[in-house]
């Protein structure tokens, strides 16, 4: 399989199998954790998955590893451009992601996505690895964390504990945000992982 997507598929085939061993876990009780059938978990490991926003940020709860560490870790270097046409979408409940650039410094790590909730829609999520930032750039994003309740606009920004069940709503038209998640450098899979890609990957080119 050629191309971003099959990059993808490839690098979390790759990259799910590291950690669930890291983790000693077997495709049963990852799936028990998960909530992801067990076919679907086998389907992933083979490189034949679909993977959906869901379902990566429900491994990355379970497995507490980086997202990027499942999609993709290679290192910065020099100047990067990122094209929107040659970075793959994960696409999920009411939203579509683009993963952009990871950024390491010193004990953080940092993850920088694209993030449009689209119009009238809503994401859940039970939590996952990390602090997530969001800054809007276009649109009304209503936002819940635990309960509290929160409406941006442009210009407006929210962060908040990664691992806390939260939501996105857009309340009108599509939003367009920058999803910024924060992680501690020693929540990175082992560096005998495997994960480089092609200038092609994932998070960018050079």
């Amino acid at each position: 399989m050629s191309g971003p997507e099959g990059s993808v598929r490839s690098m979390l085939a790759l990259n799910l199998k590291r950690a669930r061993a890291q983790r000693g876990l077997s495709i049963s009780e990852l799936s028990r954790r998960s909530k992801i059938g067990k076919a679907t978990l086998s389907q992933l490991e083979s490189g034949t998955g679909n993977p959906t926003i869901e379902t990566v940020f429900s491994l990355s709860r379970v497995l507490e590893v980086p997202i990027s560490d499942l999609l993709d870790a290679r290192p910065p270097a020099g100047l990067r451009v990122v094209r929107a046409q040659d970075v793959e979408v994960l696409t999920g409940e009411g939203v579509d992601l683009r993963p952009l650039q990871r950024i390491e410094a010193g004990q953080a790590v940092f993850e920088v996505y694209d993030q449009q909730v689209r119009a009238g829609e809503r994401r859940d999520s039970l939590g996952h690895v990390g602090i997530e930032h969001t800054i809007v750039q276009a649109g009304r994003l209503g936002v819940s964390v635990e309960g509290h309740e929160v409406e941006l606009g442009p210009g407006d920004y929210v962060g908040f504990e990664a691992r806390l069940p939260h939501s996105y709503t857009a309340l009108e038209e599509t939003v367009r945000s920058v999803l910024l998640l924060q992680y501690r450098a020693d929540q990175r899979l082992p560096s005998d992982a495997p994960h480089s890609l092609p200038a092609e990957g994932v998070f960018g080119i050079e």
